[in-house]
């Protein structure tokens, strides 16, 4: 696969990711960017609903052997890259092979990071798989405690910012004097915020698949079911519960918001990287803050012109310090 091809990619399969990771110095670049497109790959096996559960476990498997390189047999994904309604989806499948490729390529180091965070993402898109394997649209399943919600995040998301750290600070600023564990620490938090927020977000559609990932005792303690919250009539119930969690979202996105302004300031690109998830997911939260979160027809979507708003204001406030950490409402 040649860069022009793994870069098309990316711009296909991540409209927000590919602005971040064109603004990333050349030196993690690649390798940040081929872990998000291995990643994809998994998560499009993962969700092509049409194949049986059992079939998409036994191909995440096959994939995650191929990716720690214990087994070398090439990989047939034929089947599931003729289910994709996308075509960059099905590319991706197609060309799995080719992105392997790039992963052997890899400096050790970068590919023991790179396997390390796709197994853990795996092993998040699998157990999802096993827990959600009978939920329909009339029969909803949720996760059982905010343990499990705190896992799944961190499974496959989480550990993303814990990656990211672990490359910056190995060809950035490897001679920072930086907190180590408090800058990975609030690494996973980030990812984790970003990852809530999508759940948050997407709740009405989840619901109808059957899936719920607010978890089911704190749901209870408020008086419902699961399948309750098919229903539109149950938000007055729902709310308190559902801002208790976009405080928690908004509060890793605290923690994020950190972790940018700790990274050296003159690394201007990473900092711009990490910045535009975060203000990113702030508006999503205002704006769910705002509407009927149970309603399958109103899902919040960040419009272009919207991303482009945030974009030049981050760029044109960076060069003040002080306008900069306003950007986002936290404390500086």
């Amino acid at each position: 696969m040649s860069p022009p091809s793994l870069n098309q990619l990316l711009k296909q399969t991540s409209r927000s990711f590919y602005l971040t990771l064109r603004v990333l110095p050349r030196a993690v670049r690649p390798q940040i960017g081929l872990a998000y497109l291995l990643a994809r790959t998994t998560d499009t096996i993962a969700d092509t609903e049409i194949v049986p559960v059992a079939k998409r476990l036994q191909a995440l498997q096959q994939l995650r052997d191929r990716i720690l390189g214990s087994q070398d047999l090439g990989l047939d994904f034929t089947a599931l890259a003729q289910e994709q309604g996308l075509p960059a989806e099905r590319l991706l499948l197609e060309r799995c092979d080719a992105s392997l490729a790039l992963l052997r390529a890899l400096a050790p180091a970068d590919r023991k990071h790179v396997r390390s965070v796709l197994v853990t993402i795996i092993s998040g898109q699998s157990l999802d798989l096993q827990r959600f394997a009978d939920a329909t649209a009339g029969g909803v399943f949720a996760l059982s405690n905010e343990a499990e919600l705190d896992d799944y995040t961190y499974r496959v998301a989480g550990c993303v910012g814990e990656f990211w750290t672990q490359m910056c600070r190995a060809h950035l600023f490897p001679d920072a004097n930086l907190d180590e564990g408090r800058l990975i620490a609030e690494g996973i938090r980030f990812g984790k915020g970003l990852q809530l927020v999508n759940i948050l977000r997407d709740l009405p559609a989840d619901l109808r698949k059957g899936r719920c990932y607010l978890p089911a005792d704190k749901l209870a303690a408020v008086n419902l079911l699961p399948a309750d919250l098919l229903a539109p009539a149950s938000e007055v119930k729902l709310r308190p519960l559902y801002d208790r969690y976009l405080d928690f979202a908004e509060a890793y996105l605290a923690a994020g918001w950190s972790y940018t302004n700790t990274i050296p300031r003159r690394q201007v690109r990473v900092r711009l990287g990490c910045a535009w998830p975060i203000l990113i997911g702030l508006e999503t939260i205002k704006r769910l803050r705002a509407k009927s979160v149970l309603d399958p027809n109103g899902r919040i979507k960040i419009s272009r012109s919207d991303v482009r708003r945030i974009l030049f204001r981050s760029v044109l406030r960076y060069p003040c310090a002080n306008a900069w950490r306003r950007l986002a409402p936290f404390p500086a």
